[in-house]
């Protein structure tokens, strides 16, 4: 009896030991050398068996048996596979794979592996960004990606840049990009106050980005097809630039502290070679006494710092990052500034069991701008530059010697102020719920938020000014508050299954957008202080902005045709009226009000299936319904679809490994739409009172009532289909690799503003005109380390894309475009949207010796270049890096306005020129626009060069990294163009509504740069 229990109890443990060996469960961690790392996945090799680590890096893992194969696997680190061997506790510690972390891409609402992405995307990370003196971050990847252009407008600190990604697929709309940071998109719209024409012209606009620091980026990842951008519907049609900031994700459970600073030294890369007084003199020009180079006066040599301090920290549940900057960028001109200062924290923590993350990232940032007397369509005495270029040089540097008609430069220096304060505050709050562990769902709630005031006075001592500014001062403030709000939910599904991974999406989007403001103009000061005269300005402002109510405008002083001061207040409410009230004190002979207050508003519904075959068939598809409120009820919702299909052919049997280590085919097809550009309310009627000016005897001009747009039910959102295919190809493990792609790109629908049909109230109004916009292309990227080793690593890259533009099917009338400014010019045009054309193609008259021809032609010339192409190398030679950059332009023409203006003839006088015009004495026979100034733009710029020293420490002390740098920007420039740079970038809007490019006028010239650094880790 005994003998029988003994064997039942010794079977029993047999069979519970024999389940031990064959079903076991095991716990541990997963680090990385520096701290623990969530979300490493965990599985059993040929099984669906698997968990992911949570925050703390921690993991358990069930059933699993002797002699199975545990796979530890983590995006941007070497995969490690062990097997199981009985232990209950198993710790492992995976190290980073240099090659994987380049893989890793940001996608709309969630991110990819360049292996696994179906679409046509490059991300350029922090390690491969341009340096030198950046002050945006579209600076940053300028020349990196095929197929994306960026010009800066100028050379000033802050100024605009255009991007175009896959060339320009709008007649009128905006062409920019939508820019995405951390998730939540911001308007391309610039967020700094315009201001007004005072008597200079209009100035350039500002780029919205600038609040941005570039030491807090990431990385940015580029989205150039329709299958990777229709996932944002009608903010996708021109290409999508998301920005990932830093995170404490790797600075350890200890913290760690970095201090970078730079220090950069700029000036001017070349002038024009204008006549000395000596030369002025000798050829015949007035000679008044004085001498002095007008170039040298206005130029300078600056210093400028970068200064950033960051605190970083990651820990069991969560980590933080934290950084503040100082940026103090002068410009080559008197009087230019721009001075930033942000602070920025990214926050994530997990709660609830690690199953809720929660996340913070907030941007403040503080920007001050000073420009000086300078503008983008100044008449015939032109601004500052204009002046420095014509005066005579036998002047002294006098501000009070009067020239007019002329300008002078010293009075336009010392009379003139112009200062700009914006503050913004972007931030978002993000709640990611994983419900099970294949469903999640994350709340997103975003806010952008700026106010700006830019003021803008003329002191009563200004000179050669025609506005009644000379003797009584005349000064604008404009305030501009925006405002946008977002809020998006999404669901996730995530699949496993035994050859074949699902992954969808579905959400929701809603996001506004605020714009107001006020526009303040003022005459007649007893102060010739500029400062105090921008006090009274504003003081006079803040006294009379609330003696009314519900107005659009008011204006106090004597009106046109009246006899004595008024304070008269236009409503528009509930119909257009004026009255007037108690006339108030006020400290100014006229002052001018005028308010905006514009909302428009954005819903989107969305989806997306990603489904893998085997990790060899990749398929994509997605939806997006976007309802914006600047269409009409009948037009309101816009359907995006897009479909893309990826094989990796490397993975079959057919293709050796030997020969291939990456190949993968893509094909992809996809619908976009387009509203930037149209602006509020263009499909209704709305009429508004006209702005209030001031004459020259500072008299307020008689209010009117105006048409700001006719009703347009029908207006109907741009379309862009686009279909493409790519390859992407590595060989040797990937040491060399690259891409080769080709799109073609069908914009119909075009919003344009077109002529009216006569009579009408006014002469163009916005519609859609028949017509197909073909952007087409080839791009080729291609990467190869040269060298790879312990000790010496040397990698080159180079990419190219070419681009075709044509606008077909269009029955309209030729539409002019590309206005000239300048002594003469008033009215003319360049350039002309015409059917089988590209957009800005030349139109004028063509040169044949010295003739002018009498009427204009159409050329098969056009201001968009045919190739963009990017050049670099860099060299890792133990503790030493260096790097170098090259970009060019090719196929494209530029029309030299700046000579059309200042240089059309060889006669000095008064004025001076250049030494070539002069000495040639070439006298056309007329001065009007033709191919004489219309030049190839082709160029290659040395955009940078830098070489650093990483200190070797032994990193048991404070300071854990050490290293110095020393770089320059702009260092030389191969072309032929005969102006200062070929690289401008024009977007003066004439009466039509078009844009213009590749005009050349009076351009702030880039400067030449050289910066030492040192950034320090402790």
């Amino acid at each position: 009896m005994k003998q029988n229990l003994l064997t039942k109890i010794i079977c029993v443990m047999f069979l519970f030991l024999g389940g031990l060996l064959h079903s076991q469960s095991i716990s541990g961690t997963v680090n990385d050398k520096v701290d623990t790392l969530p979300g490493v996945n965990i599985s059993v090799k040929g099984t669906n068996n698997g968990v992911q680590t949570d925050m703390d890096g921690s993991y358990t893992l069930n059933d699993v048996s002797i002699d199975d194969i545990i796979v530890f696997s983590y995006l941007g680190y070497k995969t490690q596979e062990v097997i199981y061997s009985g232990q209950l506790v198993l710790d492992i510690t995976l190290l980073e794979d240099a090659s994987k972390l380049d893989e890793i891409v940001v996608i709309g609402y969630g991110t990819t592996t360049v292996k696994d992405a179906t679409g046509a995307v490059s991300t350029v990370s922090a390690k491969d960004f341009n340096q030198g003196a950046i002050s945006s971050p579209e600076q940053l990847i300028q020349g990196k990606s095929a197929g994306v252009q960026i010009t800066q407008s100028s050379g000033e600190p802050g100024a605009g840049i255009v991007v175009r990604i896959r060339g320009t697929g709008s007649a009128r709309a905006n062409n920019s990009p939508l820019f995405v940071i951390d998730g939540v998109p911001v308007s391309n719209e610039s967020v700094s106050a315009s201001g007004a024409d005072i008597g200079v012209g209009s100035s350039g606009s500002r780029n919205p980005l600038n609040f941005l620091n570039p030491n807090d980026i990431e990385s940015m990842s580029i989205l150039k097809d329709a299958s990777s951008t229709a996932i944002y519907g009608s903010r996708g049609a021109n290409g999508v630039v998301i920005i990932t900031t830093k995170s404490g994700r790797s600075a350890g459970t200890e913290g760690q502290f970095n201090f970078s600073s730079n220090v950069t030294m700029s000036e001017t890369r070349n002038r024009f070679d204008l006549l000395s007084t000596d030369e002025f003199v000798q050829r015949g020009g007035a000679d008044l006494g004085g001498a002095i180079d007008w170039q040298d006066f206005i130029f300078r040599t600056v210093v400028s710092t970068d200064t950033n301090l960051s605190y970083s920290r990651s820990y069991g549940k969560g980590n933080v990052r934290a950084t503040v900057n100082y940026s103090d960028q002068l410009g080559i001109i008197e009087d230019t500034q721009l001075e930033r200062i942000t602070a920025r924290v990214n926050a994530n923590h997990r709660f609830l069991k690690d199953k809720l993350k929660v996340s913070f990232q907030g941007t403040f940032s503080r920007i001050n701008d000073q420009v000086p007397f300078i503008s983008r369509n100044s008449g015939s005495t032109g601004d500052l530059l204009a002046a420095a270029y014509y005066s005579n040089p036998t002047l002294t540097n006098n501000p009070d010697f009067d020239t007019a008609p002329d300008r002078n430069p010293a009075n336009l220096l010392e009379y003139y102020d112009d200062n700009t304060n914006t503050n913004r505050f972007l931030g978002n709050l993000s709640l990611d719920y994983e419900i099970t562990n294949e469903f999640s769902a994350k709340l997103t709630l975003g806010l952008d938020n700026s106010t700006s005031e830019r003021g803008q006075v003329l002191g009563p001592q200004i000179l050669a000014v025609d506005n009644g500014a000379i003797g009584n001062g005349r000064a604008a403030i404009s305030n501009l508050d925006t405002q946008s709000q977002l809020l998006e939910f999404t669901v996730n599904y995530k699949k496993e299954f035994e050859n074949s991974r699902l992954d969808a999406l579905v959400g929701f989007s809603y996001q506004d957008f605020n714009r107001n403001g006020q526009n303040i103009l003022g005459q007649g000061y007893n102060s010739s202080s500029l400062s105090d005269i921008r006090a009274i300005t504003e003081t006079a402002y803040s006294n009379t902005r609330n003696l009314a109510r519900n107005y659009q405008a008011y204006g106090i002083g004597t009106f046109e045709g009246g006899t004595a001061d008024e304070f008269r207040i236009l409503n528009l409410f509930p119909s257009l009226n004026q009255s007037t009230a108690g006339l108030p004190s006020i400290p100014i002979d006229a002052l001018s009000v005028d308010t905006f207050d514009n909302t428009d508003e954005l819903q989107s519904f969305f989806g997306r299936v990603n489904y893998s075959i085997q990790d060899k068939y990749l398929f994509t598809a997605t939806l997006r319904a976007d309802g914006s409120s600047r269409f009409g009820p009948e037009n309101q919702y816009g359907y995006f679809p897009s479909a893309a299909f990826a094989w990796k052919l490397n993975q079959e049997d057919f293709i050796s490994e030997d020969m291939f280590s990456t190949l993968k085919m893509r094909l992809n097809w996809g619908l976009t739409g387009n509203q930037d550009g149209l602006g509020y309310g263009s499909f209704v009627n709305r009429t508004r009172w006209n702005t209030l000016g001031i004459t020259q005897n500072s008299q307020l001009t008689a209010p009117a009532n105006v048409a700001v747009a006719d009703a347009q039910p029908d207006l109907r959102w741009e379309e862009t289909t686009q279909f493409g295919f790519g390859i992407d190809f590595g060989f040797k493990n990937d040491r060399l690799s690259g891409s080769f792609d080709f799109y073609r790109k069908e914009t119909r629908d075009l919003l344009l503003n077109s002529p009216s049909i006569q009579p009408a109230i006014q002469p163009f109004v916005f519609d859609n005109i028949d017509a197909v916009l073909i952007n087409e292309g080839l791009e080729l990227a291609i990467d190869y380390d040269i060298v790879r080793s312990d000790i010496l690593i040397w990698n080159a890259n180079f990419n190219i894309a070419y681009n075709r533009n044509e606008l077909t099917e269009y029955t309209g009338p030729d539409l002019q475009a590309g206005n000239l400014f300048g002594q003469g010019l008033t009215g003319a045009t360049t350039q002309v949207l015409t059917n089988g054309r590209s957009l800005f193609t030349y139109n004028l008259r063509e040169v044949d010796g010295t003739e002018v021809a009498a009427d204009p032609t159409i050329l098969d010339k056009s201001g968009l270049p045919d190739f963009n192409a990017g050049l670099s190398t860099s060299v890792q030679y133990k503790n030493w890096d260096a790097s170098v950059f090259f970009a060019g332009q090719f196929g494209h023409y530029v029309y030299n306005n700046t000579a059309n203006a200042l240089f059309a003839t060889p006669q000095i006088g008064s004025r001076n020129n250049l030494q070539s015009v002069v000495d040639d004495g070439i006298v056309l026979s007329s001065t009007n626009p033709s191919t004489f100034f219309l030049e190839k733009g082709d160029f290659v710029r040395l955009q940078s060069a830098q070489i650093s020293y990483n200190f070797p420490l032994s990193g048991e002390g404070d300071i854990q990294s050490l290293r110095v740098s020393a770089s320059g920007q702009n260092l030389f420039l191969i072309t032929g163009y005969s102006g200062l740079d070929p690289e401008v970038s024009t977007t003066n809007i004439p009466a039509n509504g078009l844009p213009s490019a590749s005009i050349d006028y009076l351009a702030f010239p880039r400067p030449r740069t050289f910066s030492l650094g040192v950034n320090v880790t402790f």
